[in-house]
């Protein structure tokens, strides 16, 4: 029960942290809601384990150490995935292409 309440925490706190990992970076993200969520999530479950190894992961009153590394790892994990997403030619990932497009027929 221990391990679903982990992804169930890490989920809720992706709502909040993936959103913010994109407002931190500069420019646009074509990345959708559910993605941002998702490495928000994965960000803020590798952010406390991280937290956790460096004995700032629990402290007293909010831990603001904590959701600082959770928001830098999901930012970097938004980093990742959008180079991955941004190299997509196939355009059936969500991804953006990176050929021109052909030049008009006459």
């Amino acid at each position: 029960m221990d391990w679903l309440s982990t992804i169930i925490g890490a989920l809720l706190a992706g709502i909040i942290i993936g959103p913010l990992a994109r407002l931190v970076l500069p420019g646009r993200q074509n990345i959708s809601m559910g993605i941002t969520i998702l490495i928000g999530a994965v960000g803020a479950f590798l952010g406390g384990w991280i937290a956790d190894l460096m004995d700032v992961g629990t402290t007293a009153g909010i831990d603001w150490i904590k959701l600082l590394i959770q928001v830098a790892v999901a930012v970097v994990l938004v980093l990742i995935y959008g180079s991955m997403a941004g190299r997509s030619t196939s355009g059936t990932s969500g991804g953006t292409t990176t050929q021109p497009p052909p030049p008009p027929s006459v």
